[in-house]
């Protein structure tokens, strides 16, 4: 299992090294808020370690969704990640197969991630479980879970431990990774592992709780030492 966390600029960056994976996303903006291609490319610049990048909780703008992931591959990001904030699986379908195609015809090693929200009832948004084989049939490489209405309340209020492990299984039943997120904190950790997604997606847990506050190193690496 590997750590993502989440910065929202270069000083942050820096407090999230030990870290698996470093995230670049913009809180202000959302769930999976994108930030600027210079922060990105920034952030790249900091490490050899692989490095994400949110395009944003995507509604029914295909085009614009396959233009931001171009943007944040050209930035640098290993990973990009985009939000599924929609209601069907024609909708899904569309913005999912557009992002893989402009990612993948230019840059095929760059791996393309999916997040549907486990609060998907209050949002009347897609099942994460409807977004599996749709990730898979695009060629994709990643399929999520995260909250999309960040009010602290976390995954596990909405989707319950044997969910998630059903989730994670049905992801590799598919050929793809599993990363679950959303608003996760230190208690969930033993749950965590015997779900074993294949990454887990913090901010907030090492913000002190508070995914508005400065990133903490501290919490980094306890985290890290948490879940090895």
């Amino acid at each position: 299992m590997q750590l993502l966390v989440s910065p929202s600029s270069l000083e942050e960056a820096e407090r999230a090294l030990a870290a698996d994976i470093i995230d670049v996303k913009r809180p202000a903006e959302g769930s999976l808020g994108a930030n600027f291609p210079w922060v990105i490319r920034g952030i790249k610049g900091m490490t050899e370690k692989p490095v994400s990048a949110a395009i944003g909780d995507i509604d029914n703008r295909p085009g614009g969704a396959a233009l931001a992931a171009l943007g944040a591959a050209a930035a640098g990001a290993d990973y990009i990640k985009c939000g599924l904030m929609v209601a069907g699986a024609d909708e899904a379908r569309l913005i999912i197969e557009s992002v893989v195609r402009a990612v993948k015809d230019d840059y095929p090693d760059r791996k393309v991630v999916f997040a549907a929200y486990s609060d998907y009832d209050r949002l009347g948004t897609i099942s994460p479980f409807d977004v599996v084989p749709l990730t898979a049939a695009a060629g994709a490489d990643v399929v999520m879970i995260d909250t999309g209405k960040k009010d602290g309340r976390s995954t596990f209020e909405f989707m319950d431990e044997v969910a998630l492990s059903r989730f994670v299984e049905a992801g590799h039943e598919a050929g793809l990774a599993v990363a679950l997120a959303g608003s996760l904190v230190f208690d969930d950790l033993a749950a965590l592992r015997r779900i074993d997604p294949d990454i887990i997606g913090v901010r907030g847990m090492v913000c002190g709780g508070d995914r508005t506050a400065m990133l903490r190193e501290d919490l980094v690496r306890q985290a890290m030492a948490a879940i090895r």
